[in-house]
């Protein structure tokens, strides 16, 4: 009995001894030739197949709501652009686009994506939103947006477009995107201007926009709409910026539009000229120069009974601050003036004759560019 003991024991220690053996011969192994296990896990990482459903319903979602805006002058085509079905009232729709895509036109047409063409009346516009109104009669097979918001909004969420870019050919084309940038300010230019008239605090994404897809529809992606698409900058070497009104602007201006509301905007009564514009100028080169002058708004001539001949403001006076905020331009003149209201009283510092100056100036209104 007791040799069958030992033998046992024997058996059971030469098996412990194996299995000890075998765990440090493979520890060994694996510490002497590490690349054939990456390798072997690297291939398997690579027969892994992801794939990603995309947009599509989102896309569906919106996708019949955009339409083709036609800006005709008498019976010429002057301009086209996107838009989107706003909102229905009875056997009505209103239809959102910018206002650069109607301006100057007197004939309006709307393309639907199934290639229905019906006439469309304008309603209203806000130059400074480039926010426009369309009606034209309801169809029960097109559906009104969805509207987001752009409260929790975060740079990286996806964002798509639809729109009509280049020409007809090219209609309808979705591009994809993320949000890039919130609450960029952007200097923007009126036709046959020689300096830069306001700014635009709009989205930037990074989905594709080109000429025409200018009044459509900017989405998050649940397809609802968070902005309206509004302008690109064009530069060499710039490539991959789009910008989108907030859908709050939007929203606001179009409702005041609907509601036969005027859009007023503070009036300073004076036409105008940026620094940096005038030193180029050979009207205002010598002007510039006497007084050393590099930055704010040159005050060029000001309207009887206005606010600012009320504040004593004179021309050649060079406006460098409201309220304490820094004017460099025009745009930006405009941009911190529109943040108040007809009747308020704001302190403007100006140089006159190279001395710096203050005055109170109560805004007045005008539907007038100021």
């Amino acid at each position: 009995m007791k040799q069958g003991a030992n033998q046992k024991t024997k058996i059971v220690v030469y098996t412990i001894f194996i299995l000890l053996l075998g765990v440090f011969l493979t520890y060994g192994f694996i510490y002497k030739f590490p690349a054939i296990f990456q390798e072997t896990i690297t291939k398997i990482e690579k027969d892994v197949t992801v794939t990603d459903a995309g947009i599509a319903d989102a896309v569906e979602k919106v996708y019949d709501s955009v339409i083709i805006v036609s800006t005709y002058n008498d019976d010429t085509l002057y301009a086209s652009g996107s838009g989107f079905v706003y909102q229905k009232d009875k056997n009505k729709f209103y239809i959102i686009t910018n206002h650069h895509v109607i301006a100057d036109g007197n004939n309006f047409k709307i393309t639907y994506s199934d290639g229905t063409e019906e006439d469309a009346e304008l309603i209203g516009s806000d130059e400074y939103a480039d926010v426009a109104v369309l009606s034209t009669k309801a169809k029960d097979d097109i559906n009104v947006v969805d509207l987001g918001t752009t409260e929790s909004l975060r740079v990286g969420d996806t964002t798509f477009t639809v729109g009509a870019p280049l020409d007809y050919a090219y209609s309808w084309t979705v591009t994809r995107g993320i949000i890039s940038g919130k609450e960029r300010l952007v200097e923007v230019s009126l036709i046959d201007s020689i300096d830069t008239d306001y700014v635009m605090n709009v989205l930037q994404t990074d989905a594709a926009v080109n000429s025409g897809n200018s009044g459509g529809p900017l989405c998050n992606a649940n397809g609802e709409v968070i902005g309206v698409i509004s302008a690109k900058i064009k530069s060499e070497g710039v490539e991959g910026m789009g910008f989108a009104i907030p859908i709050e602007l939007v929203k606001e201006k179009a409702e005041q539009i609907i509601n036969g509301e005027a859009s007023t905007y503070p009036y300073l009564g004076a036409s105008m000229i940026s620094v940096e514009t005038a030193s180029t100028n050979r009207y205002y080169y010598n002007f510039v120069n006497k007084y050393k002058y590099t930055t704010g708004v040159i005050l060029v001539d000001i309207e009887k009974g206005s606010a600012a001949e009320k504040a004593k403001l004179a021309s050649g006076d060079v406006i460098i601050k409201i309220n304490d905020k820094n004017i460099t331009n025009v745009a930006y003149l405009r941009y911190e003036l529109y943040k108040y209201k007809v009747g308020d009283t704001i302190k403007i510092t100006y140089l006159r004759e190279g001395k710096e100056q203050t005055t109170s100036v109560k805004l007045s209104s005008s539907l007038k560019m100021s």
